[in-house]
């Protein structure tokens, strides 16, 4: 299968499904953090390239609600974002996934399908992250651990903490390949 990882620079899924066996390629305006097949690049550049399935990480900076304070701020922006998700959604791909925290795709686009957790997939944190899906069926846990602690979100303030907040764990990552591959 050809999967497209797009907006993914730390290549977490993408190696997760080549580990599958399948071709699979990140793409992102920034180099990924891991070799591997990756465009740098806008990804409307690649996404009618005949992709079987595409897993999207769109950048949430302007529509997690986490940020509701700076919405009316920001409100161009914000529809840039909207934008850009229901392009992806609407792409001719004839499978999808797109991923994302809790936010305004919500209200503004449709409710996700599926809230998942990182403490279902072997990570004893929460995050709550929604998916909203396309001819895939929804995630089942694949390891359901205690600890429940908001470490992610409780991250101190650096010049890295949207990276580390936006990388999407391994064990999320491993159940995409799995049950979607």
């Amino acid at each position: 299968m050809r999967v497209l990882v797009a907006c993914e620079y730390s290549g977490r899924v993408r190696d997760a499904f080549i580990a599958k066996g399948h071709d699979a390629m990140s793409c992102d305006l920034l180099p990924t953090d891991n070799p591997g097949p990756h465009y740098q690049g806008d990804v409307f550049d690649i996404i009618n390239d005949g992709w079987d399935l595409m897993i999207a990480h769109p950048p949430c900076t302007h529509l997690a609600v986490s940020g509701a304070r700076w919405f009316k701020e920001k409100a161009k922006e914000q529809q840039d974002a909207l934008n850009f998700v229901k392009y992806l959604l609407n792409s001719g791909i004839e499978k999808i996934a797109l991923e994302n925290p809790i936010s305004v795709i919500s209200s503004k686009v449709r409710k996700p399908d599926q809230i998942i957790q990182p403490w279902q997939f072997g990570h004893g944190e929460t995050k709550a992250t929604c998916l909203w899906l396309k001819n895939l069926p929804l995630l089942k846990p694949t390891n359901i651990v205690d600890g429940r602690e908001a470490r992610i979100h409780n991250l101190p303030p650096s010049k890295d903490r949207w990276k580390l907040r936006s990388t999407t764990f391994q064990g999320i990552a491993n159940a995409m390949a799995e049950q979607w591959g």
